[in-house]
């Protein structure tokens, strides 16, 4: 336990001081509450991250930890909503920033918190989307194992029509843009682009994971790395810049939300990225180092179907304010739902285990 939070422990630690000197208690509390926030809403990120993380080697593993950590601290939380504040508002970097140090009230036009409000639409279209393709996909492919049963089974036959999540999605997206956004064209555009993105780095991965796969059986005469070493890796690689992706989709929604706690992006990067992004990947580890999916087979069912809510709940923003507290709320109730499934399922197995073993 120690060895896999250690360090998101001593980074909360480290992050709360810096931001008691930078504002005293008022934004020690604020950053406590945000890395709070984020932890508690992002369970479910954290079950869909294990279920693609326990694919990669150790070492990959550890560049989601580290080199990971940097993208979403510094990306995510800090680089990606100035630069949607710079390219909403026509501003370089450094007006960008300046404007974000102001601290305006995030109901006043003109401000960062304002400015990044105004480009909620883009956002939630391109999260939405990306995460609505991820959604589909694992629900209209076969599985041995359901939890749904009465639901997965009908959409997994369903799911035998080539492209059907391609042509749901971009209906959904259509939808949204003519029904629910100010500007369907911007809309229109982000959702396509979430789409494509999703296509491209899940196809990528999965093309070379099937190399690897392919040159298993292989052996290599000389003492060099073998196809195997370097098929596996471009597959890592490809699952990492997923995995990747998969987050910020997950962030997008929050970083936006924490506005209506603080507009400070010092204390929003303190709080969501340095304490709430680093104990997500702590709890990723963690649940694939203890093979917690393997023993609790329905986390990852309700991870997905928390993935297709959370979905619908960013499309559905798009022009109606949902509380982020509903969001999580309903992440959590998936995944609660699922462990709960879990449990009564190993206990019947165990029952039943014990009954032919006394018979």
């Amino acid at each position: 336990m120690l060895r896999i939070f250690g360090w998101s422990i001593g980074v909360t630690i480290v992050s709360l001081g810096v931001a008691y000197v930078y504002g005293g208690w008022s934004a020690f509390a604020l950053c406590l509450i945000l890395g709070v926030l984020e932890v508690s809403l992002s369970f479910d990120n954290a079950v869909v991250n294990a279920t693609v993380l326990q694919r990669m080697s150790a070492f990959w593993q550890q560049i989601f930890l580290t080199i990971g950590v940097i993208i979403a601290v510094f990306g995510m939380r800090l680089v990606f909503p100035l630069l949607i504040v710079g390219i909403t508002a026509d501003l370089g970097p450094i007006e960008a920033l300046n404007l974000a140090m102001e601290k305006g009230d995030p109901e006043e036009p003109g401000t960062y918190g304002y400015l990044l409000n105004q480009a909620h639409p883009q956002i939630a279209a391109f999260g939405g989307m990306f995460l609505l393709m991820l959604f589909l996909n694992y629900i209209f492919e076969e599985r041995e194992i359901t939890w749904l049963t009465w639901l997965e089974k009908p959409l997994a036959k369903i799911g035998k029509l080539d492209q059907l999540s391609v042509v749901i999605s971009g209906i959904a997206l259509v939808l949204a843009a003519e029904l629910l956004a100010d500007d369907p064209a911007v809309v229109m555009v982000s959702g396509v682009l979430g789409m494509i993105t999703y296509i491209a780095v899940n196809g990528l991965g999965t093309l070379f994971e099937g190399a690897g796969a392919e040159d298993a059986a292989e052996t290599s005469s000389s003492g060099g790395p073998t196809e195997v070493a370097k098929a596996t890796g471009k597959a890592a690689f490809f699952l990492f810049l997923y995995l990747e992706v998969l987050d910020a989709s997950f962030s997008f929604d929050g970083v936006v939300g924490a506005f209506a706690i603080t507009a400070d992006p010092i204390i929003i990067a303190l709080g969501l990225g340095f304490i709430g992004a680093m104990f997500v990947r702590s709890i990723t580890v963690y649940l694939v180092r203890k093979g917690t999916l393997a023993e609790y087979v329905y986390l990852e069912h309700g991870a997905h179907w928390a993935i297709g809510a959370l979905a619908v709940i960013l499309l559905v923003s798009i022009g109606v304010h949902v509380d982020e507290i509903v969001t999580g709320l309903v992440g959590v109730a998936f995944i609660g739902a699922a462990f709960a499934s879990s449990v009564v399922r190993n206990r019947r197995h165990a029952d039943e285990d014990h009954l032919i073993h006394v018979g």
